[in-house]
């Protein structure tokens, strides 16, 4: 007996043993593209909420924020009430005395000012001090022996630094020399 080779026959179809293997490659192809399908709409809603999350937080920050703008001279406005209640106290208790509507208005000055000096805000009053152009506005200048020249000589008008940021210069006559 001799050994035959096993022939091929060109005419069979070399596909037909494969035809299970193919169907079972085609489900779970169609089983992945499930899954990818699934992940990309997980992904999507996790996109979604979290950009509403974002667009939340945008619009807290900006109610927050408005609010803050609206009530951020709360504090200061406040304070100035009893100033406001001493000044109207004292107009109706004053009467046709010149002298106590006088002291009362000196007492609701210095109360304002209190107010004003808790709130960062101090006057810039700069008589027979040094001219100083980043807190003094010069509005002319005059002869003067009884200050040195460059120096301020009259305040029209006093400057005010509000926690030490120039709000208003002092309006200021300069000593100049002879």
């Amino acid at each position: 007996m001799t050994h035959q080779e096993p022939s091929i026959d060109p005419n069979e179809n070399p596909q037909a043993d494969d035809a299970p293997l193919a169907g079972a490659s085609d489900a779970s192809d169609k089983a992945r593209a499930a899954e990818l399908e699934a992940e990309l709409a997980r992904l999507r809603e996790e996109a979604l909420r979290e950009r509403a999350d974002l667009d939340n937080q945008r619009k807290r920050l900006e109610r927050e924020r408005d609010s803050a703008r609206r009530f951020a001279n709360e504090r200061l406005l406040a304070d100035l009430l009893p100033v406001i209640d001493s000044l109207e106290a004292g107009l109706g208790a004053a009467g046709s005395d010149a002298s106590a509507l006088r002291e009362g208005m000196e007492l609701t000055l210095r109360q304002l000012l209190k107010v004003t000096a808790d709130n960062g805000l101090v006057p810039v009053d700069p008589v027979g001090q040094p001219f100083n152009p980043d807190h003094h506005q010069a509005m002319s200048m005059v002869p003067s022996e009884e200050h040195a020249p460059g120096h301020v000589v009259q305040v029209y008008q006093k400057g005010w630094l509000l926690n030490d940021r120039l709000l208003r210069p002092a309006l200021v006559v300069v000593s100049q020399q002879d």
